[in-house]
């Protein structure tokens, strides 16, 4: 379910817009896995105003745009408190307006105490995060809401890499996005994933982004969904 629709424009402009921030760039670069990937996304340059304001507005069409029935927003700490701000006021700014949280990574005990920060958790809640690398952070944040007597409704996600996980001699049949929707029952949704990503370099009018095309094939090739 993280796929954009074909033809997606949202998804398209999100990537070219990434690629102008700086925040998807291209070359060789180790990942978690230890692969060596000819691309990367790094959310965490999406670093001042402007770009956050842009970044949260392609968050809350894509929710928007996905159909889905929500009621709050949950952001887990550290990056999903952010965007999770950040989509609720883009939301806000489209005539949506939803109450939000984050949890903290310890719970504090004074002031006024506890685990969570912001509106109470309850009815369906859409998790937002910048992607999935072992769902992790996700399965955790599903396990607080349902336990608040909420229902995860979605995750919502920036890039979904279509990746799959393990190592070389022994890679996993599903990436960790399809790992986590068939493990929780919960649908994630992505603003881009890499089919858009190889769309905008094939189609690119920039020589220079185009040379990458063929690694970046070559790379879904091996350990692509």
């Amino acid at each position: 379910m993280s796929a954009a629709p074909p033809n997606d424009t949202l998804a398209r402009d999100f990537v070219a817009f990434s690629v102008q921030s700086g925040v998807l760039r291209f070359g060789e670069f180790k990942t978690k896995a230890g692969r060596l990937s000819p691309y990367f996304f790094n959310s965490g340059l999406f670093d001042d105003g402007a770009k956050l304001a842009r970044l949260s507005e392609f968050y809350a069409r894509r929710l928007l745009a996905s159909g889905l029935q929500f009621d709050m927003l949950f952001g887990p700490a550290y990056k999903g408190i952010t965007l999770a701000a950040g989509t609720g006021i883009a939301l806000a700014g489209l005539g949506r307006s939803v109450p939000f949280c984050h949890n903290r990574k310890e719970a504090k005990d004074h002031g006024e105490g506890g685990l969570m920060v912001g509106a109470p958790l309850k009815g369906r809640v859409v998790i937002i995060d910048d992607v999935i690398t072992d769902g992790a952070s996700k399965r955790e944040s599903v396990e607080m809401i349902r336990a608040a007597g909420a229902e995860p409704a979605a995750v919502l996600i920036a890039m979904d890499r279509m990746e799959r996980g393990g190592r070389d001699d022994n890679l996993s049949d599903k990436s960790a996005v399809e790992d986590f929707q068939s493990q929780y029952g919960i649908p994630v949704l992505s603003i881009a994933n890499l089919t858009d990503l190889m769309q905008y370099l094939r189609s690119n009018d920039d020589p220079a982004l185009r040379t990458h095309f063929s690694a970046v094939a070559a790379y879904r090739e091996r350990y692509g969904v």
